[in-house]
């Protein structure tokens, strides 16, 4: 099991708790740690609990790369690792319908501008219920194999879509261990 740091936990379950899964700014607690924060960050991102993501605003930035600002956002692994039960190497959830593993898996996790459809799409699929094909047609307008290919798309960004049954209704789910 991997140990995390007060300040990992701290960093990640602030993440966790904000929509678009940002670490930062910190919590005004953290306020006055710059330099330890700053390795936190760097810890997290190489236990893939955490990923670089382009991001506008400079407040949620953690470094610039030419007019390029980058942020810090929580992944799925990251979320499991706050709950207390990550393994080193986090296996793929029972009944998951593709293998994902190791920190490559989390390279394209960006998470979505707020407002897009993939953003609602996606707060639709962490619902405890999940979401059926009609609900997520309905909330973005797109059509059915739409829909479905911004699933499979999901699914190659690293998320893990159970798909289930609700009232006999094929019925689509993000897995999220704890």
């Amino acid at each position: 099991m991997t140990k995390l740091t007060d300040m990992q936990l701290v960093l990640l379950s602030t993440a966790a708790s904000r929509l678009d899964g940002n670490l930062l700014p910190p919590a005004g607690s953290l306020g006055r740690y710059g330099e330890r924060i700053r390795r936190s960050v760097e810890s997290l991102i190489k236990k893939a609990f955490a990923i670089e993501v382009p991001v506008n605003a400079k407040e949620q930035s953690w470094r610039e790369d030419a007019d390029q600002l980058f942020g810090v956002s929580i992944t799925d692994l990251g979320r499991t690792a706050i709950n207390g039960d990550a393994p080193e190497e986090c296996p793929p959830p029972p009944g998951a319908t593709k293998e994902v593993g190791g920190a490559d898996a989390f390279a394209e996790h960006v998470v979505p501008r707020n407002g897009s459809k993939v953003a609602t799409v996606l707060a639709l699929l962490q619902r405890e219920q999940g979401a059926t094909l009609t609900e997520l047609v309905d909330a973005t307008g797109w059509l059915p194999h739409t829909t479905r290919a911004a699933l499979t798309s999901l699914r190659k960004k690293g998320h893990v879509i159970a798909k289930g049954k609700r009232d006999d209704v094929t019925c689509y789910s993000i897995l999220v261990a704890g």
